[in-house]
């Protein structure tokens, strides 16, 4: 693991480098992105840049030094030997009181650079009781206030499962912790839309530019009869799903092509 704080390269990442009152520490004022790492280059880092600034300015942290960013990445990862990594890059509201009011500090900007395991091809995946709102203040946001997803995770491992998935205050199908998800009718893809309040995910993108599938709202119930399910994510690629709640499920051929488009598209470009 490598770490970058503020403009420096730390040399214990592990050591205590952040103030007690960081707002980011105190009451999750702050957003992040996930960034997979393809031998030592940044996979889509300008798009996650995009996002993070967005979510950035729906929380309203002060405006994100894309540049500094770029150079905090350029450290971690120089003379690292990280053939499959990710990166961490975390942007708080700095040093503030001990409540909900933001200070008048700089904001805080990590770093991080750590291994990445392989994605398992296959997974399954519970869902879970507590909804997402689709229209609360930090809707469609990737901000660092994941208690929900805690407690929704730690339900999914208690049953087998690597990720948990929620619908929304409609009841329709939303996303999981960390993952969008995909599944598919009558052979066609189907996905729920951004008004459903699920992140903006950069792999969901980029799968609805590389494979033409639908995006609508649908109750949640609509994975207990879907064809096929599977998961994108930064650190999933597309991952099949083959257990759902007590549903046991085929990797499917809509699924498998996905992989494959995935693959080769991911291939092509580091920066897509």
């Amino acid at each position: 693991m490598r770490a970058w704080l503020n403009g420096r390269l730390l040399e214990d990442p592990l050591a205590p480098a952040l103030p007690v009152n960081d707002h980011g520490l105190t009451v999750g004022d702050g957003v992040f992105e996930t960034v997979k790492v393809i031998d030592g280059r940044p996979f889509a880092l300008t798009r996650h840049l995009d996002r993070m600034a967005r979510s950035a300015a729906g929380l309203g942290l002060p405006e994100l030094p894309k540049d500094d960013v770029r150079q905090g990445v350029e450290a971690v990862l120089d003379g690292a030997q990280l053939p499959l990594a990710k990166l961490r890059i975390t942007y708080t509201g700095g040093a503030a009181p001990l409540g909900s009011g933001r200070g008048d500090g700089a904001p805080t900007l990590i770093v991080v650079a750590d291994s990445l395991e392989v994605p398992e091809p296959e997974t399954a995946v519970v869902t879970v009781p507590w909804p997402r709102n689709e229209r609360g203040a930090q809707a469609g946001l990737k901000t660092t206030s994941y208690a929900e997803n805690v407690v929704a995770l730690a339900r999914a491992l208690e049953r087998g499962a690597s990720e948990a998935v929620f619908a929304n205050l409609a009841g329709n199908l939303c996303e999981g912790t960390g993952s969008n998800v995909f599944y598919v009718v009558d052979g066609r893809l189907r996905t729920p839309s951004l008004e459903s309040g699920c992140l903006a995910g950069i792999s969901r993108a980029l799968l609805l530019e590389w494979y033409v599938g639908q995006e609508i709202d649908e109750p949640i119930e609509m994975l207990g009869t879907a064809d096929e399910i599977f998961l994108v994510s930064t650190t999933r690629d597309v991952q099949a799903v083959t257990r759902c709640d007590d549903r046991t499920l085929e990797v499917g051929p809509v699924t498998e092509e996905c992989r494959k488009v995935w693959a080769d598209r991911e291939a092509e470009s580091i920066d897509p």
